[in-house]
């Protein structure tokens, strides 16, 4: 049998997650032994929420910042981050999504050190290897490397918007769905079992612990932030973001690219995910319960979009990434049809 190809893992060297971590991110950065000068990258609302706070106990610890307040996660802001470079040694990316994408993306550019900061526990991508940005009005998804470094501080992570939560449930969850795409045998070639079976297990830590995650507590949180950050490490293992995405996450990208006022991506993946595993003849009804225990989207209707835009984005999902095999490339349009019908996902 010939053996695969050697390849590195790179992967976040400290994950430090809690209430009030942010106080230690002086400590944080002496110990992954970063030089002075940083710039944090947030925007106006994340700011209030925790940048100044951020700027005060760095500068505190020795270390000058410059700060960036950026409107989207586009080529042009990531022009202006880039702009930084040779004034900075390391990076803070500080939001839910955006400026941890723009941070990201420049480090990996510029080869800067990158932090990530949540804010809130929405998606995966705080501690993943790729970057969501916006090219000629068009979301791309761009390769990079993991942060250094997670600093999730799960006091501000809870006071965020409950939808935001009921969003990464829905990311999470959607691993499921993601696997067993992975696993069809055209794929068997970059199939990684440790790869997989670590993202199967964030999924069902969430899915186990759902009252808790429900009930808006911290450990609640904390377990949703956990799985969000074990799913980022599963993909960078596999050198691929196959153990997080699979025909749920391009039923997403349709939608993204499509749809005017597109949900939010977790939400989307959530419910693109009890279609596909009814699809695979698993307990869809499962994962439904659990989105509607967080309150997210399980049909049309609470997603926002309209039905007849649904059941095209999981009809022509086959046109994303066509590469990328999942259940909804190798099923029927009659079968995908009634799927979408038999989970109430459009009636």
């Amino acid at each position: 049998m010939r053996s695969k190809p050697a390849r590195s893992m790179i992967l976040p060297r400290m994950v430090v997650t809690g209430p009030g971590v942010l106080e230690q991110l002086p400590a944080i950065i002496a110990e992954l032994d970063i030089p002075e000068r940083g710039l944090i990258v947030c925007d106006s609302n994340t700011l209030q929420i925790a940048g100044n706070q951020v700027i005060e106990y760095l500068e505190a610890g020795g270390h000058p910042m410059k700060k960036i307040v950026i409107e989207g996660a586009n080529i042009e802001e990531l022009g202006r981050v880039e702009a930084y470079s040779d004034q900075i040694d390391f990076l803070v990316g500080l939001g839910g999504g955006r400026p941890i994408d723009l941070a990201k993306q420049a480090g990996f550019n510029k080869n800067i050190p990158f932090i990530s900061i949540p804010t809130a526990a929405s998606h995966d991508g705080f501690g993943s290897a790729r970057a969501s940005i916006r090219q000629e009005g068009r979301k791309t998804s761009m390769q990079a490397i993991p942060p250094i470094a997670v600093v999730a501080d799960t006091s501000i992570i809870s006071k965020a918007p409950r939808r935001l939560l009921g969003a990464g449930v829905g990311d999470i969850i959607s691993n499921q769905t993601a696997v067993l795409d992975w696993k069809l045998s055209e794929q068997k070639a970059d199939y990684s079992e440790y790869a997989a079976a670590l993202s199967e297990m964030a999924a069902k830590l969430v899915v186990d612990g759902i009252d808790k995650v429900a009930n808006g507590s911290e450990e609640g949180v904390r377990l949703v932030v956990k799985a969000l950050i074990s799913s980022g490490v599963a993909m960078s293992i596999a050198g691929t973001s196959r153990p997080a995405s699979g025909g749920e996450h391009k039923f997403s990208h349709w939608l993204d690219l499509h749809c005017d006022n597109p949900a939010l991506h977790g939400e989307q993946c959530g419910l693109g995910s009890i279609v596909t595993m009814y699809l695979h003849g698993g307990d869809w009804e499962k994962i439904r319960n659990t989105l509607k225990a967080v309150n997210a989207p399980i049909n049309a209707k609470g997603l926002g979009i309209d039905k007849n835009m649904i059941l095209s984005a999981f009809l022509n999902s086959k046109d994303i990434r066509p590469n990328r095999l999942t259940i909804l490339d190798t099923t029927s349009s009659e079968k995908i049809k009634d799927a979408v019908l038999a989970t109430g996902v459009i009636d």
